[in-house]
């Protein structure tokens, strides 16, 4: 900003008295002083505004302006309210050292020319920055490398004071001009991304704004994002247009990440579909290797997403949270992985259960499904495969917005009612449960919630009685109700088994 820009401020009406020829000089930033000496303070660029009080006598004049000559300030903006005036001796030193001088209106408070002024700096910043952004992304994406978000959120924090984050879920650091500030955790961010009903947005309880990077060609769960100081909706138009040009610059970064990682991409997609073609193990092992896995200790995971991410989205996803060194590919809509074992008590399906569990806010169209398997060597793969895909089917059966299925939960029961159609799995639970369903629907019995109390605790009368907050008579009056109900024996074994099976397919 110049000095004659001063001059054209209405609210301000200040008046230049001297440096009519100084007029082109910029203004960096404006300080409010009344020391005699404020040198140590200055930096140079600056509009100063003082009421000089530090004026005792006309000697302290020169002492002042020769420190702001010094200090190679822009401006002297002065009002001497108790005298109401401008000394001579002041207007006579600024002339003698080239230091223009404005006079401030008597009715015009210095917080309202620091106020007036700082907006159209920032302002001012804010279009330059865009600009150079502009520029920047023309040049990334001409170039075969980006340089990085870095740099540019290094730039924006340092010209405008604005700190920026770049994050990729499930809560992933991109890049960032400071560190996270301690009160905010990275799944704090994605969750409010998620859970926004429209983006942009401002966090609430927070001086920070979210923005999305590809609203319009990505799934939330799976896009990068970008966290801004500031509350979005009282930005200027300027200061929106750059983080318009900031998001555009992220979204060029995502797909040149996305291209680096293309061609192992296709290299994993290729030998996934060896695997399941049960190809030989000496054409596997060679890809294995290339990969970058180890042939003796592979585990393989399966995923779906009944809706949202799309197929190609959960692949990204999957290579966020797996572990470095993953390959994984697409078969059908189903995205199968092969990781690397990181030791005999690897628990990979925890691992993944908790990464995932951060995204489960924007998985309330359906959610995801992952089944793991048990690590194995090379010739175990396709196997392996099989087992992660069962499980996944297996989990895809939940209700959860997140569903992990690990290798200790395919030796149990669970696997079978996988393996039962979905046609014979409901004829089965409703010709058990149906009776107690209806029953309780009529009466508000809580019935089957009482059947699956008794099962739980092994047929205990007191400790279901317990869990329930029910006297032990009641619970047996419900038992036997049961029993009438569904004409099973709830002493017989093979009687317990079924209704213990129709509760687990419900």
């Amino acid at each position: 900003m110049r000095l004659r820009s001063l001059l054209a401020i209405p609210d301000l009406r200040l008046e230049l008295v001297t440096g009519h020829g100084e007029l082109d000089r910029t203004i960096r930033w404006v300080v409010t002083t009344d020391l005699k000496d404020p040198g140590r303070y200055l930096s140079g660029g600056e509009l100063v505004l003082s009421g000089l009080v530090w004026r005792a006598r006309p000697a302290d004049t020169e002492i002042f302006v020769r420190a702001l000559t010094k200090a190679r300030v822009s401006a002297l903006a002065a009002w001497d309210a108790e005298a109401a005036t401008i000394p001579a001796d002041l207007i006579e030193a600024c002339r003698h050292h080239g230091l223009p001088l404005f006079r401030v209106p008597e009715d015009v408070a210095f917080a309202s020319v620091t106020e007036q002024v700082m907006r159209r700096l920032s302002t001012a910043r804010a279009a330059d920055l865009t600009a150079v952004l502009g520029r920047h992304r023309r040049l990334v994406a001409g170039a075969t490398e980006g340089a990085g978000l870095g740099p540019l959120l290094d730039l924006v924090g340092r010209d405008l004071g604005m700190r920026c984050w770049v994050l990729a879920p499930p809560g992933r650091l991109v890049a960032g001009s400071h560190d996270l500030p301690d009160a905010l955790s990275p799944a704090d961010l994605v969750r409010a991304f998620l859970t926004a009903p429209r983006l942009p947005a401002p966090l609430p309880g927070q001086d920070l704004s979210i923005l999305p990077v590809a609203r319009d060609t990505t799934s939330r769960v799976a896009d990068w994002f970008l966290v801004c100081e500031g509350d979005w909706t009282e930005w200027s138009a300027e200061r929106r247009a750059l983080t318009s040009e900031l998001t555009a610059i992220v979204a060029i970064e995502r797909a040149r990440s996305d291209d680096r990682l293309s061609a192992g991409s296709r290299l994993a997609q290729e030998l996934v579909r060896l695997v399941v073609a049960d190809a030989a193990t000496t054409e596997i092992l060679p890809r294995l290797e290339l990969a970058g896995l180890d042939a003796a200790a592979v585990i393989a995971v399966a995923a779906s997403a009944e809706h949202a991410p799309r197929p190609d989205e959960l692949c990204h996803l999957l290579r966020e949270i797996l572990p470095t060194g993953s390959a994984v590919g697409l078969l059908d809509d189903e995205a199968v992985a092969l990781v690397p074992a990181a030791g005999p008590d690897h628990d990979l399906a925890g691992e993944i259960r908790q990464a995932l569990l951060v995204l489960a806010p924007g998985l309330t169209d359906g959610g995801l499904a992952v089944g793991v398997a048990k690590a194995t060597t090379a010739e175990g793969l396709r196997g392996a495969v099989k087992e992660a895909r069962h499980a996944r089917a297996l989990a895809a059966g939940g209700t959860d917005p997140v569903r992990v299925v690990g290798p200790g939960e395919l030796a149990t029961h669970a696997l079978l009612l996988a393996s039962v159609p979905d046609d014979a799995r409901t004829l089965f639970r409703d010709r058990v449960l149906g009776p107690l369903r209806a029953y309780d629907e009529a009466h508000r019995a809580d019935l089957i919630r009482t059947l699956e109390t008794f099962l739980q605790v092994s047929g205990s009368w007191s400790r279901c009685a317990d869990q329930m907050h029910l006297h032990v008579n009641s619970v047996r009056y419900r038992i036997q109700r049961i029993e009438e109900l569904t004409g099973r024996d709830l002493a017989r074994l093979e009687d317990r088994v079924d209704l213990f099976l129709a509760l687990r397919l419900r």
